[in-house]
């Protein structure tokens, strides 16, 4: 039967979708989008995403944004309104406010300004200084959606039903074996692969890379359910000796539940009853809150696991191809979406000719830390959740009452959890701003805003009479100045964090940083 699921879904895909025949035609033909070939005639792209979850739908737009020839493969024949995740973080709303899509999120999520998992400690974002001091629940989905229309409206390609069953790689590219829904297969080239096809991910399994680590937790039951009645909390969690609950709101009426039960352990295909999820939550709040009419029923159970290399040679991970956690703390697909922001810039620039290949190895060296943070908090998170020891939970109470007191450690957690803490080492010596994130600054002038400079995918350079240095990067690089007298002179990079700060520099040493982080003036193509 011929794959013809990806047409019909064109209207609501902006993405340019091909179907199996029409890549077998274009892999006869020898090109690919608007690819070139190799010294044999094979169809080359720059760069093959495979997977289009919302870490792989970022990058893609990202590359697409800086002119770069990108095509994601996409197993799946059609969108899904169904989704894990659910809970979009202030530093992810950044990125997504860098690529005007924030505010639009924010009309159709809820936002949610505190949360309190342990009774007393509170993990508060409102006091976070950004534009964004919430989490914003809101279902995976409607994330992909708008990230798939702006990859689509910068023109990157979509290959839907398009399943990645092999990945070999030379020095001169990539080898992505597809196979299609009829049997039908073909082979295509890339430049440079980017795994973001999840926790199975065959672009990492077929290279071999280990995938180390452990079963957090088990037989999590996940179901989407109409109430009668509304929990009392925004976010309702509880827990006790028989095991935990989680309601969410979508904001249309549907509540995402997640439950578990700790007598009740099942592998993951053992199917999941709506009396199940009932049961485990009348014992663990007291009421099933009238749940009716599920529109899915999952069981899964949940790793702890990161790859030790991000890159292998021409090939990336990143999402959840790289690192696994707990559904605690909602993270996960934050942390992949930040990760696509890390390593989006970087490829563009080395495809261009404007950097060299080291470029690309601190992919690895600033993402993987922050992937094993996230591990490290998960893990504290659920762990707290599902102890049930009488002694552990008093100790745990007494920490929490501490930490309430404090202060410190409910603040570093807001940070941590939210993203806006994270930053990149920067070289000994350096100004404290370098590696870190850059807040929205106010800025002389249009645009008014750091992040909506920042939607031109280009590096920011933010200081007064600044313009005339970073002339001659015309194209590479917006030249402003803040809107308050006394600030440091920033340079910016197209994710957010400092490339480079100075107090009061001279032309000269604006120069000498712009020629660091862009390259020298006229060389490949500045």
């Amino acid at each position: 039967m011929r794959s013809t699921a990806s047409r019909v879904r064109l209207r609501a895909s902006p993405i340019p979708v091909i179907c199996f025949a029409s890549v077998r035609k274009v892999i006869i033909g020898g090109m690919l989008s608007s690819g070139s070939s190799d010294e044999h005639g094979a169809p080359v792209v720059d760069v093959l995403v495979v997977g289009a979850g919302p870490t792989g739908l970022l990058l893609a737009g990202d590359l697409a944004r800086s002119e770069v020839d990108v095509t994601v493969l996409e197993r799946r024949d059609r969108e899904s309104n169904l989704s894990r995740a659910f809970s979009v973080h202030a530093r992810t709303m950044e990125q997504l406010d860098a690529r005007g899509l924030a505010d639009e999120l924010l009309r159709i999520g809820t936002p949610v300004r505190s949360l309190h998992p342990f009774g007393r400690i509170s993990i508060d974002f409102s006091r976070l200084r950004t534009r964004f001091p919430f989490m914003l629940i809101t279902p995976q989905w409607q994330v992909e959606r708008l990230l798939l229309r702006r990859a689509g409206e910068a023109g990157a390609t979509m290959l839907r039903g398009a399943r990645a069953t092999g990945v070999r790689q030379d020095p001169g590219g990539v080898d992505v074996d597809v196979s299609y829904p009829d049997g039908a297969t073909a082979t295509l080239r890339a430049r440079y692969v980017v795994g973001t096809d999840g926790a199975g991910s065959t672009v990492r399994q077929s290279l071999g890379m280990p995938f180390p680590g452990k079963s957090a937790v088990s037989s999590v039951m996940l179901a989407d359910v109409l109430l009668e009645r509304a929990p009392d909390q925004l976010l309702n969690f509880a827990s006790n000796e028989h095991g935990f609950t989680f309601f969410a709101p979508f904001g249309d009426g549907w509540y995402r539940v997640m439950a578990w039960d700790r007598q009740r352990q099942l592998p993951d295909d053992a199917p999941v009853t709506l009396e199940e999820v009932r049961e485990i939550t009348r014992r663990t709040i007291g009421d099933d809150l009238g749940m009716h009419d599920p529109r899915w029923l999952s069981r899964f159970h949940s790793d702890e696991r990161q790859v030790p290399r991000y890159r292998q040679g021409r090939v990336f991970l990143a999402g959840d191809a790289a690192h696994v956690h707990s559904p605690a703390g909602g993270m996960g697909m934050n942390t992949g979406m930040q990760d696509a922001a890390n390593l989006g810039w970087k490829l563009a620039d080395v495809l261009h000719g404007w950097a060299g290949d080291a470029l690309l190895d601190s992919y690895h060296a600033e993402r993987h830390p922050v992937g094993r943070m996230v591990l490290l908090v998960s893990h504290a998170l659920l762990t707290a959740v599902i102890t049930h020891s009488p002694l552990v939970r008093a100790v745990r109470a007494s920490v929490a009452a501490v930490a309430h007191q404090l202060g410190v450690v409910e603040a570093r957690a807001s940070r941590g959890i939210s993203g806006i803490g994270i930053a990149y080492r920067a070289p000994r010596g350096s100004h404290p701003l370098m590696g870190r994130r850059v807040p929205d600054l106010r800025l002389a002038g249009e645009p008014a805003r750091l992040y909506e400079a920042l939607r031109q995918g280009t590096f920011v350079l933010v200081g007064h009479e600044v313009a005339a240095v970073a002339a001659p990067w015309a194209g590479r690089v917006v030249a402003t100045s803040p809107a308050a007298s006394l600030h440091p002179t920033l340079l910016v990079r197209p994710d957010g964090y400092a490339a480079w700060a100075a107090e009061d520099p001279n032309p000269d040493e604006v120069h000498k940083a712009l020629t660091r982080s862009l390259g020298e003036v006229g060389h490949h193509g500045a």
